[in-house]
């Protein structure tokens, strides 16, 4: 390896960026890229980057990372913890951190591309690899979309990508079907009529207004949902008034929706609009609610057959031991977009980044959710090792696994293959 990549993920760990605003680690990448002799293109979806590696006739393979971080406040402790801050969309000052991960992603990608670059006379076909920004605003994947990366660069076979999450470091995982569900992000205006907190028969009051309201979507799961399938609604935030004797105007309500597919989505999402539009109803209401979608994430749906051809692939690379079913995770993610809109099958995977013998404890112990940060806690830090490796082996196994060999053969078995899984 020409590239230190344990200096490189210190450096990308140490200085953080928000969503859209990754210029220093567009940096770092593009410095990378130069060296290793690849072409790549800056600037995509405002801050992305993407890169080409071309080798001769054989299927395009997309490989995605995301780069930013979050608005948090590390308290890992270690010597490389972030002491970054930023400005977030609303001007706010706050503290920055890689809360979940990206920093090891964008690793593990210039670490695989330096493999497979090293290693062209082994394979055949055309790798792209995108770095993506804004993945924790759910916008990124849409921005670069929207900035014709599907346009400019080779169009997908298949779109794959990683996400390290608290497994212990040496497993990798990925199930078939929904991997992660989708979600949308809600806002709720209720309107009321405000008055004197003396004189409440006077108004119409928003606050009862939203309380009943959140009270009443908790039905939405547990009464109205089979409990064989899965579905969230969290009301994340409510806010409603100044002083205690005015009884406001208005109240509004920031919903966050989860569903495993589309068809779980256009049901829920009637659920609680039935629901909000009903108990305005019932407050007397004069004006209805006003509903603003804030974001909006499809589920993360992997092809069947591609996921067990890349599941065998990993087992003969690392041992079946190796190989997990992580589970369908309620969190989200905007890269199926990207396979989305391209038509072609997608593959996101997970891969640990906790240490064996602490997992093994608080398993043991049944301590997993106090003693092992997750993503976007202020105390994840994934070890570097074996983490780093076991992230540019699994997606450098991935990528050449749809690719061709290098021969004719492999190249059409290959392309045999993807068109199986759906492309």
């Amino acid at each position: 390896m020409t590239i230190d990549l344990e200096a490189l993920y210190i450096d990308l760990h140490r200085h953080p960026e928000l969503s859209f605003q990754e210029t220093r680690t567009a940096g770092v990448i593009t410095r990378h890229l130069t060296d290793l002799g690849l072409e790549f293109e800056e600037g995509i979806g405002k801050t992305g980057v993407v890169a080409v590696i071309r080798n001769g006739s054989g299927p395009v393979v997309w490989l995605r990372a995301d780069m930013d971080a979050l608005p948090v406040e590390e308290q890992t402790g270690l010597a490389y913890a972030s002491t970054a801050r930023g400005t977030d969309p609303s001007g706010t000052d706050v503290p920055v951190m890689h809360a979940c991960g990206h920093d090891m992603h964008v690793t593990a990608m210039l670490g695989a591309l330096e493999t497979l670059s090293a290693t062209r006379d082994e394979w055949s076909g055309t790798i792209v690899a995108v770095f993506q920004p804004a993945e924790e605003y759910g916008a990124g994947a849409k921005a670069m979309v929207d900035d014709g990366v599907l346009d400019r660069f080779p169009r997908p076979d298949i779109v794959l990508g990683q996400h390290l999450t608290p497994l212990p470091a040496g497993k990798v995982g990925a199930r078939p079907g929904t991997q992660m569900a989708a979600a949308d992000g809600i806002s709720v205006t209720l309107f009321g009529r405000g008055g004197h907190g003396s004189r409440p028969h006077s108004t119409i009051d928003p606050v009862v207004m939203a309380a009943a309201t959140v009270m009443r979507l908790q039905t939405v799961v547990s009464r109205e949902i089979d409990p064989r399938e899965m579905g969230v609604v969290t009301v994340g935030s409510i806010h409603a008034g100044l002083k205690n004797n005015i009884i406001p105007a208005e109240a509004k309500l920031e919903l966050s929706l989860r569903y495993p597919n589309d068809a779980a989505r256009e049901d829920i999402m009637a659920r609680v609009e039935r629901i909000i539009r009903a108990e305005a109803a019932a407050s007397g209401a004069e004006k209805e609610p006003v509903f603003t979608m804030d974001h909006s994430l499809p589920p993360t749906i992997n092809d069947d057959a591609a996921t067990a051809r890349l599941k065998a692939a990993w087992g003969r690379a690392f041992g079946e031991d190796s190989v997990v079913d992580p589970g369908m995770f309620t969190g989200s993610e905007d890269v199926s977009w990207f396979a989305r809109e391209a038509g072609v099958p997608l593959v996101y995977w997970f891969w640990g980044g906790v240490d064996p013998q602490q997992y093994a404890d608080a398993l043991a112990g049944g301590t997993i959710n106090e003693d092992i940060p997750t993503n976007h806690s202020p105390f994840f830090a994934p070890v570097l090792h074996p983490t780093i490796e076991r992230g540019v082996d699994a997606l450098t196994v991935a990528a050449r696994e749809f690719l061709g060999a290098g021969a004719a053969t492999g190249v059409a078995a290959t392309e045999a293959a993807i068109t199986e899984a759906g492309a």
